[in-house]
């Protein structure tokens, strides 16, 4: 099966055919550095890792860029806040961002280029833009003129009349039309500024990453990703800069990854329901997190709920659960020779998996087919068994296919052992409870046990069970969990 990605631009599955095959250009939308990002922020960064990670594994060879937006109002606005230059601010929070992807162990893009690295190429964009009538200078601001790009409005697929009545549009009484907007700002007292033609100002937002993409990535691209939310103006004004700048198709596929929701409404600042990555991360874990925004399809909302937590939670937990017996079965001995009964499983898997993401990177049916294997694997492999050449073989097939699918997801990387006891910990916070008082409630009960006192033993783990502890028995001796 070929794959099949859903283009927002003509809102259907085309097959994927890049401009010059295996070459691929892609250019995603980075975070504007005033801030900590919210958990919002990374949906994107974490999803177009898988992506260039699968085009990669289909022997394409991804040029990805990831700009960062340093010039910006925000930042203005914070530094002024702050009593710090702007440049401060963006500096700060360029390196808090590169903490948390680094944290995220995602894979380094191509390049990760800043708007104030660009004014040159941004400058003579807008000159170009000028000379073709498509854009006009007022008052030392230049702005853009959507009357002369008579194709405004294709990806959003709204016409401009729709547009004046539906959005809140900036107002200037040096636009010719209020949909017109910004490609140069004369500069203020206290504001960033460089000299232009046109006198002494700073950019647009959307001027920035047309001309980011024209300086790395050439006048045409295959893939640009981003947040719904940046699909109109942000990308729509791309659109017309650009085309109107070279007069060639700019971007052959747009992608755009849905929102995330909090209880069921739309996170903002304005409503003060904004989780930063950061805390998200601190609260429970990387794993965590990427595995909660991969469980759903990018195109879909993610809700940020009790239950979409404990899902997530549970379903890292069987996969590391089962990692983990595959870790004791295997030992510290060399690698085994996969069973070929269960080296097949898995083959099957993975081709469902292949399907699964050349049909627009289908994320969930990714882990349903997981699930499969985990569920074949615990069937037939068990703490304790002897280490026969076929449960060894068994083990090593099950971790070969988890490491194969995890290495394109940044999931299902951690040593196993070690990630269940910080899942604990982290569950037993939650639950009050200490890791000393539950040893001491299984050793007691280990004794118990040994003394043949089985009513004292039950008594125990009904104990333990009503603190949500799951206690599991075996020749080696028992070992408990936090229930999942």
């Amino acid at each position: 099966m070929p794959l099949v990605v859903y283009n927002t631009q003509t809102r259907t599955k085309e097959e994927f055919l890049p401009y010059n095959s295996p070459m691929v250009k892609m250019y995603c939308c980075g975070p504007t550095v005033y801030g900590l990002l919210h958990v919002g922020n990374f949906r994107g960064a974490i999803f177009y890792n898988l992506v260039r990670n699968w085009l990669e594994h289909l022997g394409y060879h991804v040029n990805m860029v990831y700009n960062y937006t340093d010039v910006d109002d925000k930042i203005i606005n914070r530094a002024a806040k702050d009593g710090v230059a702007a440049n401060v601010i963006a500096d700060q929070y360029v390196n808090e961002f590169r903490a948390d992807f680094t944290r995220l162990k995602l894979r380094e893009h191509t390049l990760n280029p800043r708007v104030s690295e660009t004014m040159p190429e941004i400058i003579k964009m807008i000159a170009e833009l000028v000379e073709k009538n498509h854009a006009y200078v007022a008052n030392g601001d230049v702005w853009y003129s959507i009357e002369s790009f008579p194709d405004y409005g294709k990806l959003s697929n709204r016409q401009t009349d729709d547009l004046l009545a539906g959005v809140r549009i900036e107002k200037d009484e040096n636009k010719k039309n209020p949909l017109d907007f910004a490609l140069w700002k004369h500069s203020k007292p206290g504001e960033p500024s460089w000299e232009s033609p046109w006198g002494p100002g700073r950019p647009g937002w959307h001027i920035e990453c047309s001309a980011m993409v024209k300086k790395h990535l050439g006048e045409q691209i295959d893939i640009h990703g981003g947040g719904l939310d940046l699909m109109f103006p942000h990308h729509e004004n791309e659109i017309a800069q650009s085309e109107g700048c070279t007069g060639k198709h700019y971007v052959k596929y747009w992608l755009h990854n849905n929102l995330i929701h909090f209880g069921g409404t739309k996170m903002s600042k304005s409503l003060g329901n904004i989780m930063t990555a950061r805390s998200f991360m601190d609260a429970y874990n990387p794993e965590i997190f990427k595995y909660w925004l991969l469980a759903t399809h990018y195109r879909s909302i993610v809700d940020m709920s009790e239950t979409s937590m404990e899902n997530a939670i549970r379903g890292l937990a069987r996969i590391y659960s089962a990692l983990a017996v595959a870790d004791s079965v295997l030992g510290s001995s060399a690698a085994a020779t996969e069973d070929p009964a269960f080296a097949k499983n898995t083959a099957v898997a993975w081709t469902g998996i292949e399907q699964a993401l050349n049909d627009d990177f289908n994320t969930p049916e990714v882990m349903a087919r997981i699930f499969e294997v985990v569920r074949q694997f615990n069937a037939q492999v068990k703490v304790g068994m002897k280490a026969n050449p076929a449960v060894l073989g068994k083990a090593q097939a099950f971790k070969n296919f988890v490491a194969k699918v995890g290495a394109l997801m940044s999931l299902f990387q951690e040593p196993a052992k070690e990630y269940l006891v910080a899942l604990d910990d982290m569950l037993l916070k939650s639950l009050g409870h200490e890791r000393a008082k539950i040893d001491a409630l299984v050793k007691e009960r280990v004794q118990a046990r040994n003394a043949k006192d089985f009513k004292r033993s039950d008594e125990l783990r009904a104990q333990l069970a009503q603190m949500g502890i799951a206690v599991m028995d075996s020749a080696e001796g028992s070992v408990w969990e936090v229930a999942k």
